[in-house]
């Protein structure tokens, strides 16, 4: 007897548990998406995408400042000095011997100048040109970046949908699961009170269904933090309830071989094309190094005013010329530059060769883990005729005292647990084939 209420007792707190979560779910606000929305709105919210949308304005501004440098140059320096009482001796060529004398009565206290200098450039060994070259391929390279981190982004969105289906899924299931469950117990209850059946079978069943009454708590707690998940995800106020609309979620496409998707890979991969501009890039760096070895020639121009009390004054002192300077420390300084240089371009190819062979096992993987799920949901389906039909025999040899409670029980558990992996199937297949266009680089264009 003692054994019954405790059953009981844990069955009323489970209940009572249950009951209170989806009270609270209620209070909240609910939303309807497809998988198009969630998709949308992840892409919309993604932290790491608004990361990446100020590195581009980052990879932007830097184009600007290279280009900035075909821009003219142009200073103003002036200051105003206070003097102590110096001495002062102009050396003149006039054959008066007074001139010593003379300069010995200047005063001079203060000074005043200011001077006004532009330079344009005019050639600097394709520095300049260079320059905006590589900061273009490296803005190319973070755009490409940021399309490629949307594609992880899609499919992070994918699988959190996907989850929050299964994990909901699984709730619904669990539930019918229990209303057939407490049906048998109440069957059984009225046969043991007629003594048609033994305590000891009664027991079993309703200590099954306790064991489903804690597997329906643990799926609405999978389901909820599911739930949580996805509005993080989305950007939702964490309370919000979703509800999903699958209808329009399209079969897969046919499958292609392996070979056309690597090709597809070549052509489309986000990754690949930004390496490739970063390769770019390192080729220009060798090229921005060896300009180092020639001189740079600048157009120059500029004006100068000063007035010194008692002593000088200055205006109207224009100058214009041509500048030419080079370093002669280049000549062994670059030397170390362009080994840098093609250092990194060398990093880039073997990057970029690791990259291919790394797309090649990808795309491998994400074909046979979708052949395999594919294979999956085939078995469970032929697993859940299987385990429907062994229940009705089951039940049927139960009803004519051939096979024992525990065996009817196991039945039940059989059936519940094939219908859940030929769901989980059937949802990780659509993960899987859109993981397969993602390692094809073709993910966004099918959405």
């Amino acid at each position: 007897m003692t054994h019954k209420k405790t059953i009981r007792a844990i069955h009323i707190f489970m209940v009572a548990l249950l009951l209170n979560s989806h009270q609270l779910l209620a209070q909240d606000s609910t939303v309807t998406l497809t998988l198009k929305d969630a998709i949308d709105l992840s892409i919309k919210n993604s932290k790491q995408l608004k990361n990446y949308r100020a590195k581009i304005d980052e990879a932007s501004a830097a184009v600007q400042e290279a280009k900035d440098g075909r821009l003219p140059d142009f200073k103003i320096s002036g200051s105003y000095l206070r003097l102590n009482n110096p001495n002062v001796n102009l050396q003149t060529k006039s054959g008066s011997g007074s001139s010593s004398a003379d300069s010995n009565k200047i005063k001079v206290s203060s000074a005043l100048y200011g001077i006004a200098n532009i330079s344009y450039p005019i050639y600097s060994g394709m520095r300049i040109q260079y320059g905006i070259e590589s900061a273009k391929y490296l803005e190319q390279a973070v755009k490409l970046d940021a399309e490629n981190n949307r594609d992880a982004v899609i499919l992070n969105a994918i699988s959190a949908y996907v989850n929050l289906y299964k994990s909901k899924t699984a709730v619904d299931l669990v539930k019918e699961n229990l209303e057939q469950s407490r049906k048998r117990d109440t069957d059984f209850s009225s046969l043991e009170k007629n003594g048609l059946l033994a305590r000891n079978d009664l027991l079993k069943a309703e200590l099954q269904t306790s064991n489903i009454e804690l597997s329906l708590f643990d799926a609405t707690s999978n389901w909820k933090l599911a739930n949580v998940n996805m509005n993080i995800l989305l950007g939702l106020p964490e309370r919000t309830m979703i509800l999903m609309d699958t209808s329009n979620i399209k079969a897969p496409d046919p499958l292609q071989t392996i070979e056309d998707y690597e090709k597809e890979a070549l052509q489309n991969r986000k990754d690949m094309k930004a390496l490739s501009f970063r390769k770019k890039a390192a080729e220009t760096g060798i090229k921005i190094a060896k300009s180092d070895y020639y001189p740079s020639i600048a157009l120059s121009g500029g004006y100068i005013a000063a007035d010194v009390p008692g002593l000088l004054t200055i205006t109207n002192a224009v100058n214009i010329g041509v500048g030419v300077q080079y370093s002669l420390s280049s000549l062994w300084k670059t030397k170390a530059k362009l080994q840098q240089a093609k250092a990194r371009e060398q990093q880039m190819q073997a990057d970029e060769e690791a990259l291919d062979e790394n797309v090649h096992y990808q795309i491998n993987e994400a074909y046979q883990g979708y052949l395999q799920s594919i294979e999956k949901i085939r078995v469970y389906a032929k697993a859940i005729d299987q385990a429907t039909e062994n229940y009705k025999i089951t039940k049927n040899k139960y009803d004519n005292s051939l096979v024992t409670t525990t065996e009817l029980l196991d039945a039940d558990v059989a059936q519940l647990q094939t219908r859940l992996n030929h769901t989980a199937a059937r949802a990780d297949a659509l993960v899987a084939y859109n993981r397969l266009l993602q390692a094809a680089g073709l993910l966004q264009s099918n959405k």
